[in-house]
């Protein structure tokens, strides 16, 4: 007798391609239209410089729209992570208008000419084990906390909007290495290679696809991944294979949790966590408890998930 592992029916699909898009806001209504049409959930950003975005939905509804974004004019070449999620892990479709795909806050910054060099997850091991090579969490510091590559250096942020400032902090550390820098899915840590060789350095790599990619094309027993990957939806984190992961997010804070943090004294499902504990009031505890209170409710009663988590 043989076994067989069900096939996951949601396809998540996590994209972005920086290009010049001069009109960008008359792509929202028709894409939203195209999305929900479809039963596709999720957000996608459009800005002058591109589009970014995660979305789920079935295999067939997820390949259309792919197809669909690659016939717009500029975003042929989308950068494509795709992995599976049991249950739908989005509530609704979102598409909104930025100034930037991606917030660093700095002007005249363009990936598309100026990014860094690609490297490919299969060379990634190589280029980081190397002495003269630097490696850099683009992240925020909520996502560092539960993963990241072995050896890799924290700018301990807590938005991009904060990496320039760091990267001129750090300059003197930066000098004569070789930069490489990755993220969840390559788009900031292009944008950063870009911000970085705005400053005059020139031996700037990242990992294309980003740590997604690596997951999912590098074994396991070869990887210096360390943890699980923070991802931006339900699931919480993938580890490798992109399998979900076992973190769970705090809904006071929405910082992800480790199995060592849901054993603190500070944690309570939907209340507390060691992230938030000092920096609530009793106040705002006892809410969250009630909204914990309808979540569980809910559940009980079979109405799916509680939108208000």
């Amino acid at each position: 007798m043989t076994s067989s592992t069900p096939t996951k029916p949601i396809r998540v699909a996590a994209l972005y391609r920086f290009a010049r898009l001069e009109a960008f806001e008359e792509l929202r209504a028709p894409l939203a239209a195209f999305c929900c049409g479809r039963g596709i959930k999720g957000t996608l950003l459009l800005a002058h410089e591109g589009i970014n975005g995660t979305v789920a939905g079935s295999e067939a509804d997820i390949a259309a729209l792919i197809e669909h974004l690659e016939s717009i004019e500029g975003l042929a070449g989308l950068e494509v992570k795709y992995s599976a999620a049991a249950e739908m892990p989005f509530h609704r479709m979102k598409v909104r208008l930025k100034r930037e795909i991606v917030t660093m806050g700095v002007e005249d910054i363009d990936p598309a000419k100026s990014a860094g060099t690609y490297v490919a997850p299969a060379d990634w091991n190589a280029l980081v084990s190397d002495p003269d090579t630097i490696v850099i969490d683009t992240r925020n510091t909520y996502e560092v906390s539960i993963g990241t590559f072995k050896g890799a250096v924290d700018p301990a942020t807590s938005s991009f909007r904060e990496f320039p400032a760091w990267v001129e902090a750090h300059r003197a550390e930066l000098d004569g290495r070789k930069i490489a820098m990755f993220c969840t899915g390559g788009i900031r840590c292009e944008k950063a290679t870009a911000y970085v060789k705005s400053l005059g350095f020139e031996d700037v790599f990242h990992l294309k696809g980003g740590i997604l990619k690596y997951l999912e094309e590098v074994p396991a027993e070869q990887s210096l991944w360390q943890g699980e990957c923070f991802v931006f939806d339900e699931r919480v984190s993938v580890s490798h294979g992109l399998v979900e992961g076992e973190a769970e997010l705090c809904r006071a804070c929405r910082h992800p949790l480790t199995g060592d943090d849901r054993q603190s004294p500070k944690y309570a499902a939907g209340v507390s966590c060691p992230h938030c504990f000092d920096d609530r009031s009793d106040e705002d505890r006892q809410r969250y408890a009630e909204r914990q209170r309808q979540v569980e409710l809910a559940q009980a009663q079979g109405r799916g998930p509680h939108i208000g988590r």
